[in-house]
């Protein structure tokens, strides 16, 4: 058995994970820009939808075929060709997955209706014809192209592919038991939504079984449907109240016979995170994280008897990292292991040298070998080179606020190898072909838009030399007032800030402020990517209306600054982060003085929002105006894999929940406060607004509260809503902190 903890260094020099900004709790997330590429398996070709038809394009000269067409995508007994909203490509088997009709379940439609085609010569047939409309949820076909497995209504079904007859795999399912997909914590906190596998003989399927049946239900109460109110019941386990169970099961395709995996610990205190049979074994990987998710635990189970087997231990003490991808907010997205050389070794993340760095870990305990060396973060994995030996990834080991393809040598790891172009100082992004041989490459910083191009690989030359990113730069370049640079606070810590000055700005004269903050562990907000210095709420251009919009990433936020930097926050989220914004602002204040200081507004959405409510109440000397939107007021109403990954739990630590939720301090507020919220949030409950509305009415306070009713955490439900909301936030701003200079 491995076992390693993680040292206590500080460091502050590291790279950046680029994120573009929409709303979800925890942070605005990002969509890869090639998410709309597959690529094929040999490296060569890649997959796209395009007028009904799904199109194979291969490189280097891009030729288009027609793989399948969109006669091939019209069912018999119909003209029209389905819609397909997502589909998948096996090309051992020569079958494609296609799903339409798809629903939403919580974030993402991962619910519809699917079909199965062979490309060669088949029509498209609906698998599952019997079950409920738009019900099947992440169909697969097994390796050897017989059948299909589904979801649909917490119960795993088995389709035969030659005779379309279907059997329940699992048919205890209900609301509340959960088999092959997951709940609301576990989908929204681990990115778990697809939750059963293949294994590799086709011969059974492994998933997780989560029973939320002790979970205490939320009612969110939906008034505007109907005369009469209606109760959406939903099971939310809050910092401090157990988490569901759950145990993985591998089920036999022939008899239906369920082997339970004997996982040592109390299934009630621990998370089954990852799950998936072993390449080259046949066995199974299983990650386990405890309660406080500060041990990570790797198992190897047998699939037949259900024994496991301890082979490696890493702890923290803080929580340990997942690592979630960057498609994390796709549908593609299965939270899977990382397997090395012909599936003997697993690719592993890992803060223990005070870095986030890659390793080779082996699961017959041979020593682990460290894959990248030095003092900076790996962002992301982005490919391995098996062939050619090397291992491909983001960083940027000198600016925290830019992304940058690397490699590193597999056979002699030493000092990375900067792949993407030294000339292209900004955000870069790659989607890398199986092979490593091409990829698609963008890039933008904040006065160049968003630009992409297939280029080859490790030589970054572009496939098209007429049509290429730095061909276009001229094209792409946008004039601009934003400044990046850095505000050092007691204690000799240096935090990263934009700055976007007025147009026709004059330095004698003084202009208000906004600060636009996020500052929790979820995600950053100074990015010098294009669009990142823009407020998407404010009706009109802040700049041309003479506004000063500044943004700060504080300690505690995921930046690539070491594990230190990102880990400093536990158990004071609310203090550390708040400190850190309030000492920032004060020295920008002091070092500029064309910043007004009787102007000085804030905003923030989600985590953003409670940080503008602690920001308003605990620095009400700072902050004169804020508008909060969506803001977790108390935190104890948060769910417990968020709130307790990041604070401990609150029987161990109630204090520390106490000193940072917003409603501790709510009687300190002497500004004007502008609060926000969606009455069908089911991420961060309307029960915090109107807990912090009690509040500031118990200390008489004056405030703008503006309720959306039945809207989500994302407030964009509803027709009219979007532009409701942008009036609504930029008449309070130029209101109560008027723009221009004076």
């Amino acid at each position: 058995m491995l076992k390693i903890s993680t040292s206590q260094k500080l460091n502050l020099k590291g790279i950046i994970l680029a994120i573009t900004v929409i709303m979800v709790l925890a942070v605005p997330v990002s969509y890869s820009q090639s998410s709309h590429i597959k690529w094929a398996d040999d490296g060569n070709s890649y997959y796209t939808l395009k007028n009904d038809q799904i199109i194979k394009y291969t490189l280097p000269g891009n030729l288009e075929t027609t793989l399948i067409s969109g006669e091939q995508l019209t069912p018999e007994k119909s003209t029209i060709p389905i819609e397909v909203s997502y589909y998948s490509i096996n090309e051992k088997t020569g079958k494609a997955l296609l799903m339409t009709k798809s629903k939403k379940v919580w974030r993402l439609n991962t619910r519809g209706d699917y079909w199965i085609l062979d490309i060669k010569s088949g029509k498209p047939e609906q698998l599952g014809r019997n079950l409920p409309p738009s019900s099947l949820m992440f169909a697969k076909t097994s390796p050897d192209g017989k059948y299909a497995a589904y979801v649909s209504g917490n119960n795993i079904y088995l389709e035969d592919l030659s005779t379309h007859e279907v059997k329940p795999l699992t048919t205890d399912g209900t609301v509340t038991l959960i088999n092959g997909t997951f709940d609301w914590a576990y989908e929204e906190e681990f990115f778990c939504r697809d939750g059963f596998r293949w294994s590799n003989d086709s011969r059974s399927v492994a998933f997780w079984q989560i029973d939320a049946g002790s979970i205490k239900k939320f009612n969110m109460i939906n008034t505007t449907d109907s005369i009469y109110p209606q109760l959406i019941p939903l099971e939310y386990p809050v910092a401090g109240e157990d988490p569901s169970s759950a145990r993985i099961g591998v089920v036999s395709i022939t008899d239906g016979r369920i082997t339970w995996m004997k996982i040592p610990g109390d299934p009630v205190q621990n998370y089954i995170v990852r799950m998936e049979f072993i390449p080259s074994t046949g066995n199974m990987l299983i990650q386990q994280l405890n309660r406080k998710q500060n041990i990570s635990r790797l198992f190897i189970s047998d699939p037949v008897t259900g024994e496991a087997k301890l082979i490696f231990e890493e702890s923290d003490k803080a929580w340990v990292d997942l690592i979630p991808g960057e498609n994390s907010y796709s549908i593609d997205y299965t939270n899977n292991f990382t397997w090395m050389n012909g599936g003997r070794d697993i690719l592993w993340t890992s803060e223990k040298d005070g870095w986030n760095h890659l390793y080779q870990l082996s699961p017959e305990g041979k020593p682990e070998r460290l894959l990248t060396i030095g003092d900076y973060d790996v962002i992301s994995l982005k490919n391995i080179d098996s062939k050619s030996g090397y291992l491909y990834f983001m960083a940027s080991p000198e600016n925290a606020t830019q992304n940058y393809l690397y490699r590193t040598s597999l056979k002699k790891p030493g000092k990375p190898e900067l792949v993407s172009p030294l000339s292209l100082k900004g955000t870069h992004n790659y989607s890398i072909s199986p092979n490593s041989k091409f990829a698609w490459h963008t890039f933008s910083n904040h006065f160049t838009r968003r630009s992409s191009e297939f280029i080859s690989l490790p030589d970054h030359k572009p496939l098209n030399p007429d049509d290429n990113i730095i061909s276009r730069l001229d094209s792409l370049k946008v004039s601009t007032t934003t400044e990046y640079s850095r505000v050092t606070i007691p204690g000799n810590i240096e935090l990263d800030y934009m700055m976007v000055k007025p147009g026709n700005f004059d330095p004698s004269k003084k202009y208000p402020v906004l600060f636009y903050v996020y500052t929790e562990p979820a995600g950053t907000t100074v990015k010098d990517a294009f669009g990142a210095d823009q407020n998407y709420l404010y009706n009109g251009d802040l700049s041309a209306d003479g506004y000063v919009y500044i943004s700060i990433d504080n300690r505690g936020t995921p930046a690539p600054k070491g594990r230190e930097w990102r880990k400093s926050i536990y158990r004071k989220i609310g203090q550390i982060n708040i400190s850190d914004q309030a000492m920032a602002a004060t020295e920008l204040l002091k070092a500029n003085s064309f910043l007004d200081p009787d102007r000085v507004a804030v905003w923030g959405w989600s985590g953003g929002g409670t940080a503008t409510l602690n920001l308003m109440f605990q620095y009400p000397e700072i902050y004169k105006t804020g508008i909060s939107i969506a803001a977790v007021g108390y935190m104890f109403t948060y769910d417990n894999i968020y709130q307790e990954r990041y604070m401990g739990l609150p029987q161990e630590n109630r204090v520390d929940y106490i000193k940072g939720s917003p409603i501790t301090h709510a009687g300190n507020l002497k500004g004007n406060l502008l609060y926000i919220h969606g009455t069908g949030d089911d991420n961060v409950h309307y029960q915090n607004a109107e807990m912090l509305v009690n509040e500031l009415i118990k200390y008489k306070k004056i405030f703008q509260f503006m309720p959306y009713p039945n809207r989500t955490h994302g407030i964009s439900e509803g027709e009219g809503t979007t532009e409701h909301l942008q009036a609504l936030y930029t008449d309070y701003l130029r209101k109560n902190c008027p723009p221009g200079p004076r």
